[in-house]
């Protein structure tokens, strides 16, 4: 009987592969650069396993191309690079990775909140252009964060987590969720708010929803506009829940007052975008999950699920539909 197939879309450390000993794996070479699409397609061809990263676009296309297919491990919490009803249509399983990450996120989301309250980069940046001249009591003032009110958009587990961060901070804490948590707020000691009453009140807005048709550009024109003009707006959810073009708009206007992204509507995002032109923006490419221990825990545990499913085990951390 022939060994199952596994086809790994990026460099991946082997001791993260290690439970796909009893499979033939192959492993993209190229550390920094995907596969282009027509490679991906190719690569699949024979494969019973795909071990896939949020670049890879797994769709009906793909899969018409890997007629072998039995199992889809995305190295990421979310999934809207994945067409889940395909997947569902062909008998095919996908599986993602989360927990693994939350912390690193959540450590992410803070730092980014930090570095756009206190100037940081702008600091810097002031530094190595010669700008640092005599001490001034307005030079470079930002807003606090003690004791200041944060409100996080999708409560999950990073969210939740975003959220006990802030208890250390002795911060107001708000959450909108498509439901109540009475066990986060039992935790917490957060509020829900209506959507539009989080962006009223908080000093501090994190976005961290999963990215689909009901959450696509939700912060808009519109909602910038109900932030308060000293409020910063956290972005480390996925690029496309944002309006990024109202949003620099709306920081040229000063409402929000600044911005902390980690990620774009477009990856990578372009040099000359309006965004990054902003001084009142802190920018990072996609960095939430990017710690050793991070990285190669999503690894492991997407290797876990492809190894469970091509030996006739359930997943680990399957997706399910709807």
């Amino acid at each position: 009987m022939s060994r199952p197939r596994v086809f790994v879309a990026r460099h991946l450390p082997a001791t993260a592969l290690a439970s796909l000993s009893a499979c033939d794996v192959t492993i993209w070479p190229h550390a920094a650069t995907p596969p282009t699409r027509l490679e991906l397609h190719a690569a699949v061809a024979d494969a019973d396993g795909l071990l896939a990263l949020i670049t890879d676009r797994v769709d009906a296309t793909l899969l018409a191309a890997a007629p072998r297919l039995r199992v889809v491990a995305n190295m990421a919490v979310g999934y809207d690079n994945v067409d889940l009803p395909a997947l569902v249509a062909r008998g095919v399983v996908l599986t993602n990775t989360p927990d693994v990450l939350t912390d690193a996120t959540a450590d992410m989301a803070w730092a980014l909140l930090l570095a756009a309250a206190r100037r940081v980069v702008e600091g810097q940046r002031t530094i190595a252009a010669g700008g640092w001249g005599a001490w001034a009591p307005g030079f470079l003032v930002g807003q606090p964060v003690a004791g200041a009110t944060l409100g996080v958009v999708g409560a999950g587990r990073i969210g939740s987590a975003v959220l006990r961060r802030g208890r250390g901070f002795g911060m107001q804490l708000r959450y909108h969720n498509r439901a109540p948590s009475p066990a986060l707020e039992a935790e917490t000691g957060a509020q829900y708010r209506a959507f539009d009453d989080l962006l009223r009140e908080s000093d501090f807005v994190v976005a961290l929803v999963p990215l689909n048709e009901t959450t696509r550009e939700m912060f808009d024109a519109r909602a910038f506009g109900l932030m308060k003009p000293t409020s910063v707006f956290v972005n480390t959810a996925r690029g496309g829940v944002v309006d990024e073009a109202a949003l620099a708009v709306a920081l040229r206007a000063g409402r929000p007052w600044a911005a902390g992204l980690d990620v774009f509507a477009r990856e990578p995002i372009a040099a000359d975008h309006p965004l990054l032109a902003l001084p009142n923006v802190v920018a990072a490419p996609h960095l939430g999950s990017a710690t050793v221990a991070a990285r190669h825990a999503m690894a492991q545990l997407a290797a876990q699920n492809i190894a469970a499913v091509l030996a006739g085990q359930p997943p680990l951390t399957p997706v399910r539909a709807g």
